[in-house]
């Protein structure tokens, strides 16, 4: 019997997640380390799960393979890619996934720095004289 696999992208700033959704007992998996050794912030576990836990899917072992950017930005960008393979596994979630906003990929990005400032808008310090 074929292997059910289902597989998707994520992106958000410079981070992009390559994600594959396997039948199993809910186990994520980031760059061959386990969620909890990755990630040492409990806010950023829990914007990775969203997707899984609005839609109660317990029954996908998660396979992440992230690179570029922080570690915000990698996981916004797995939260993205989970969504969207669960969407392909079963496309009946994609009204709740994209209610909550969790399939929009979002847009904001670092702003360049413009010359004759010191960052994107910092301007050096004025004086009088």
């Amino acid at each position: 019997m074929a292997k059910v696999e289902y597989s998707a992208v994520g992106r958000r700033k410079k981070a992009v997640a390559r994600v594959r959704l396997v039948a199993g007992d809910g186990k994520i998996t980031i760059n061959k380390r386990d969620i909890d050794n990755y990630f040492g912030l409990e806010t950023l576990k829990m914007t990775v799960r969203q997707p899984l836990v609005l839609t109660n899917n317990g029954k996908f072992d998660v396979l992440v393979n992230v690179n570029g950017g922080g570690l915000t930005g990698q996981a916004g960008a797995i939260r993205h890619g989970i969504s969207r393979a669960l969407v392909k596994s079963d496309p009946d979630l994609r009204p709740a996934l994209k209610k909550a906003g969790f399939l929009t990929r979002d847009p904001r990005m670092k702003e360049r720095k413009k010359y004759g400032l010191k960052a994107a808008r910092r301007a050096p310090q004025f004086s009088k004289r």
